[in-house]
């Protein structure tokens, strides 16, 4: 396993998602000032409901710069336990312990990228390789850490 293609395809993901909120929320002001009138009440109404949309798409926009800078303190060093930054094989699939971004495919294997934070990490955090965990009354083993 590459994990140091997993994670420049995690970081170019970001990359672009930043940019995409970036736009989004210029666009968003551009039509903002575009509705700017003399006409009364129903403009100040609309112009409310597009800060409302800028002040959501910044948040994000937000949460995205959090995940990109846990990103770049992430080592594709090989790992001996679960921790951050490893990559993790057990008899239920790959997972990725970063971010969550859901799934992504990287040489025809299919990789969960997962958040410290979440429940299935938490169940596996400093196991080893041949150790087991449950989750949710499922039982799993760890069969490679890279």
């Amino acid at each position: 396993m590459n994990k140091e293609e997993l994670l420049n395809t995690i970081k170019l993901k970001i990359s672009e998602k930043i940019q995409n909120f970036e736009n989004l929320i210029a666009e968003t002001r551009a039509s903002n000032n575009d509705t700017k009138s003399s006409m009364g009440d129903k403009y100040e109404t609309g112009r409310e409901m597009l800060q409302q949309e800028i002040n959501n798409l910044q948040r994000q926009l937000n949460e995205t710069l959090n995940q990109q800078s846990i990103v770049q303190k992430i080592s594709s060093e090989p790992c001996d336990k679960v921790q951050t930054g490893a990559l993790v094989k057990t008899d239920k699939g790959l997972f990725y312990i970063s971010i969550s971004m859901g799934e992504i495919i990287l040489d025809k294997h299919k990789i969960m990228t997962v958040s410290i934070e979440s429940p299935l990490v938490k169940a596996m955090f400093g196991k080893k390789m041949g150790d087991t965990f449950t989750i949710n009354t499922i039982h799993q083993k760890v069969e490679c850490i890279w």
